[in-house]
């Protein structure tokens, strides 16, 4: 099940088809496949190309180190997150150069890299839910996050299954049409006032 924007403008069908699954399929991520996805994120756009991400991950497959990362995530998320084919968890550098000047644009740029990453995974039939949903404190130390770095999500990758295979209210919420603001509550031509 796709579930395809209906957009008012015309956009790209790797837009309208990229959506936030919550139920996986059992089949695995090949490690081509995945490192195919983290190539499309490596050359994502970058302020003075700082290429400021940085992906850790865990497949399904690695036992207990997936299951590390399953418990960082919020009990909203963890009772789908865990049949994900991979975990990854997103970090940024949030300093520049060898002096560690701030890097203003380190989440920003972190940003379009998942969103190139994700539509790479789209045009291969790999669907991805974004989560903010997770324990910041707990993450950090379990991965050992140094100073200079920051979490900013985890994101959860593989083949769609059968939203029948969700508990409620998951099932529900993949069965729902998309929906989002309207452009004129998000885009404002010269003056912004925005609300």
């Amino acid at each position: 099940m796709i579930k395809e924007a209906k957009t008012k403008y015309p956009v790209i069908d790797l837009i309208k088809n990229r959506w936030s699954a919550r139920a996986f399929s059992k089949k695995g991520i090949s490690d081509n496949d995945l490192y195919t996805l983290f190539e499309a994120a490596h050359w994502a756009a970058s302020s003075s190309n700082e290429q400021p991400w940085r992906y850790i991950y865990a497949k399904r497959e690695d036992g207990a180190a997936f299951e590390k990362m399953v418990s960082c995530l919020m009990a909203g998320n963890q009772p789908w997150a865990k049949n994900a084919a991979v975990l990854i968890l997103c970090v940024a550098r949030t300093v520049s150069g060898p002096d560690n000047r701030p890097n203003a644009a380190a989440m920003h740029d972190m940003g379009l890299a998942n969103a190139t990453l994700i539509l790479q995974a789209t045009s291969m039939n790999i669907y991805g839910h974004m989560m903010g949903g997770y324990d910041k404190a707990k993450t950090k130390k379990e991965f050992d996050i140094p100073e200079g770095y920051d979490t900013a999500i985890f994101m959860a990758l593989g083949y769609l299954d059968s939203p029948d295979t969700l508990e409620e209210p998951f099932k529900t919420r993949e069965l729902t049409a998309r929906t989002r603001k309207d452009l004129s509550e998000i885009v404002f031509h010269k003056e912004a006032k925005l609300a």
